[in-house]
Order: C-alpha cells, then structure tokens, then sequence
C-alpha cells in the first residue's frame, strides 16, 4: 500500500500536495507516501508568502518555526558564517552541547547524526558526511549508488516509548552523470512524518542539504524524493495545551491556497 503524490516543482508545492492527499484518507493518515522535488530550493524561504504564511501558523500553535526545522536537517547560517570544514567543528563544539538533552541518546539534530556518528569502539566519531563529498569529489571512485547516511541507530534509538527519538531513519544520495551536467539526487525515508509542524521545514533542510553537498562535490542540485513510512496530518498543541483544530488548519490551508492563485 501506498500512496503517490504527483511530481511537483518545488518545494512549497509538494508539501501543499502532499498535506492535501494525506488529509484526504481516513483518520487523516497514510502510509508509504511517496513526494517528489524537481527542485527543492525553489520556494523554500520566508521570502515566499506561502511559505511565510505556513511559519506563522506554526508559531501561533507554539511550534517550532519552519527555519528551526530546516536547521535540525542542516544548519545553513552556521555554513555561511564559517564555511566547510570548519562549521563541522562548530557544530560539534558550540551547538551540541548547549542543545544536549537526555544524555547523547538524541540532540534533536539529524545533522548531529550526520557527522558524530559513535563507533562501536569508542574511537573518534565517524562523520559520515563529509566522507560522502570526500568520495563524491575524488574521480579515482566511480561509484554512483555508495553513499548512503544513516541516521537511525538501533543501539541508541529503540526503546519502548511511543513518542520522540529521530523520525529520518535514512538518506540516499546518487549523483547523475548526464549530457546536460552532472547532478544529485537525494532520497530519505522517514518513519513517521507529521505533515503540518515538520513536512515543510524538513523538505526546505533537505534541498539545503542537497545544495551543500553539491557543492561540494561540484554537481548541480538535482531531486529530492521523500518516502513517508507514515504521514499524518498533526494538529499543533500550544503551550497552553489547546489542540488546532481541523477547522484552523483548513483555513490556513485555504489561505496558502487563495496566496498561490493571486
């Protein structure tokens, strides 16, 4: 069972899409949602309206807004001010800790998992990012389908509580050889995916994290694809504990809607 959403230009589109099919289910669910970015750094800012729209929302409710998302993925601003590799260390050495919850189980950083993977040995953490653009730059390796991240780990991530711990489980880059220019292509697979407080944010983090990448690497920033193992349409919860109603998401939803026709 799963549920296709159309290709879609950019990435306010395909989460719209997305939001619209998965709402359309029973029970406001779905599972296996497969969305697709031709380009996911096109309308990916506060500079759109829409997507300007959809942050407001989200800070009414008390969650977190759509750049806070987009950092957990890659943290664009940190990349900017230091430039690579020195914001790795950055990363490591000034976010982490002030952001350190729950022992080193789970920062709430998937980019924590990217590039502080823990060995089983206790050696030095592997940073499995920058191994990928390593590989991706160097031309002795022709490997287009090896570079793989992963995010979930068993030893830290499965215990037997219902809520929290990561929701990426997975990323899959491929580079693309082709006439028209080498591109990147990305692929992840989320676990379970809320689709009003995270799907938005996450595909903006994610285009960012492609472009860095490609970068790097020297290739064009090709599409991104998302596979929701689950996708449900969340209703927010504020601080004082009052729940977003169906009615308050559809007019938001409406409202991005009436934007998008003008």
């Amino acid at each position: 069972m799963y549920l296709p959403i159309p290709p879609q230009p950019d990435s306010f589109s395909a989460w719209r899409a997305a939001v619209q099919a998965v709402d359309d289910r029973p029970g406001h669910e779905a599972q296996n949602v497969i969305i697709d970015v031709a380009d996911p750094l096109s309308r990916a800012t506060l500079a759109d309206p829409a997507v300007a729209l959809v942050d407001d929302f989200l800070r009414q409710w008390d969650a977190k807004p759509i750049e806070t998302v987009a950092n957990t993925l890659f943290p664009a601003a940190l990349h900017r001010r230091h430039g690579s590799p020195a914001f790795y260390a950055r990363f490591r050495d000034h976010i982490l800790p002030a952001a350190a919850r729950g022992g080193d189980r789970w920062s709430g950083y998937y980019f924590e998992r990217m590039i502080n993977l823990p060995r089983p040995d206790g050696g030095v953490a592997f940073n499995q990012l920058a191994d990928i653009v390593d590989r991706l730059k160097d031309p002795s390796v022709k490997a287009l389908n090896k570079y793989e991240l992963s995010v979930f780990d068993p030893l830290r991530d499965v215990d037997r509580s219902p809520y929290g711990g990561q929701c990426l489980s997975h990323a899959s880059f491929k580079p693309e050889r082709t006439a028209a220019g080498d591109r990147l292509h990305l692929t992840v697979m989320y676990r379970n995916h809320y689709y009003i407080e995270k799907l938005l944010g996450n595909l903006i983090g994610l285009g960012r994290l492609m472009a860095f990448v490609a970068q790097e690497a020297k290739l064009q920033v090709g599409t991104l694809t998302v596979l929701s193992s689950h996708a449900i349409i969340d209703q927010p919860r504020n601080d004082a504990k009052q729940t977003a109603s169906r009615a308050a998401i559809n007019a938001m939803l409406a409202a991005c809607d009436a934007l998008v026709e003008h």
